[in-house]
């Protein structure tokens, strides 16, 4: 068919968009193999994908595609696995905080707009207002005035001298103006907070609201990780031993990471530093036994700042080749217990005891307590409940 100016022949050939896209992981088998999609033998050697994670978007698309070209392969020989991914992940979708400002109705060419505490005083309609214009809910009037010349002789009503924006959880999307930049982020707070933050999020496979305000308090944690390595601007790590408390602190840290990993339960994992970290800074140590491996654990959350300070801590090797330290179930039991001391039924004080304390000891204990005289009223308890490193309940 000859072919006319600026007319092309219609594209009949759908295989490299088809199964092109869903086949491609087992040409990462054997990708200088020039004879063939993939070699028995580099098949037999990777087998199928151990994990994949896609967003559920894929699942009547790529996902299903890939199991119809792995199977008719498998089945034609050419491949060793009926399926092609064992394990599969769909992450949860992102969404987005918006911003409210409110127009008082019938306003006209000079635009008047209320703040959000006060809106149900008037008769207003909400528009959406780009979301990098508002900190913490806090209009800036004059890029907001900027942002929209319909506005740039608009008046305010304002609270305490501020314009409090509204604000609701959607999808992300450019009509909202509630888009994150994440160059933006990361100029802002830096990749660590960034990673960590959409990590602390929620679990990875349930959707999520992105919250700008709550950022500044990951950014608040690195800041306390960083100062357990100086003092006074200074760095400052001892080679002491480590107390039994330190060493209890990141061993309970690096069997609660390992876990969480395998579990792919990046939330949790991202609360247990904060408590890590909270742990440390409030018995001031600085052991470089305790720090090196609290580093390594946290590097594959927030590697920049846990290659920075690995650097600083006299290693010539990047952190990232550094094994993952075990931990030891030896400093993970408890040496003492607290009792809640109730009477019928009521807390009234507590007591700490030994972590193997025999059952009478204990009644001994609570009922001997400086305390307790007040509560027994001169009365002979008629029933003392003992939760073995828990609860005393004495029963009048």
């Amino acid at each position: 068919m000859a072919q006319k100016k600026n007319k092309f022949p219609l594209e009949l050939c759908t295989m490299p968009g088809f199964a092109g896209s869903s086949a491609y992981y087992l040409r990462y088998e054997d990708p200088h193999n020039d004879k063939e999609l993939v070699s028995k033998e580099a098949n037999q050697y990777w087998g199928n994908v151990d994990l994949y994670v896609g967003g559920t978007e894929h699942a009547t698309g790529h996902l299903i595609y890939s199991r119809f070209w792995n199977k008719f392969l498998h089945d034609r020989g050419y491949i060793k696995n009926d399926e092609p991914f064992q394990k599969l992940i769909n992450q949860g979708m992102i969404q987005g905080r918006s911003n409210f400002v409110y127009r008082i109705k019938n306003t006209g060419g000079n635009p008047i707009f209320v703040s959000n505490g006060l809106k149900d005083n008037y008769d207003v309609t909400p528009i959406h207002v780009d979301i990098n214009i508002v900190s913490n809910d806090v209009l800036d009037i004059e890029a907001f005035r900027k942002w929209n010349p319909e506005y740039k002789n608009a008046e305010f009503i304002l609270e305490n001298g501020k314009y409090l924006c509204g604000w609701a959880i959607e999808k992300m999307s450019k009509s909202m103006f509630n888009v994150i930049n994440p160059d933006d982020i990361v100029e802002r707070f830096g990749a660590d907070t960034l990673r960590l933050y959409e990590m602390f999020l929620g679990p990875v496979e349930q959707s999520k609201p992105w919250d700008t305000n709550g950022i500044d308090g990951v950014s608040r944690f690195l800041r306390k990780f960083w100062n357990l390595f100086f003092k006074d601007d200074t760095f400052c790590v001892s080679d002491e031993s480590p107390a039994t408390e330190e060493l209890k602190s990141i061993h309970k840290l690096i069997k609660k990471i390992g876990q969480d990993v395998e579990n792919f339960s990046f939330n949790t994992s991202v609360a247990a530093f904060m408590i890590c970290v909270n742990e440390l800074t409030a018995i001031k140590c600085n052991k470089r036994a305790i720090l090196q491996d609290l580093v390594i654990v946290i590097s594959p959350f927030a590697p920049h700042i846990a290659e920075e300070l690995w650097s600083r801590l006299g290693n010539t090797t990047s952190v990232c080749e550094a094994n993952f330290p075990d931990y030891n179930e030896e400093y993970l039991k408890e040496l003492s217990a607290t009792y809640a001391v109730s009477f019928n039924g009521k807390t009234r004080f507590s007591i700490q005891l030994p972590a193997n304390t025999p059952r009478e000891e204990i009644e001994k204990a609570a009922l001997s307590h400086k305390n307790a005289v007040k509560w027994l009223e001169g009365k002979t308890p008629k029933k003392i409940i003992v939760v073995p490193g828990k609860i005393v309940n004495i029963v009048l």
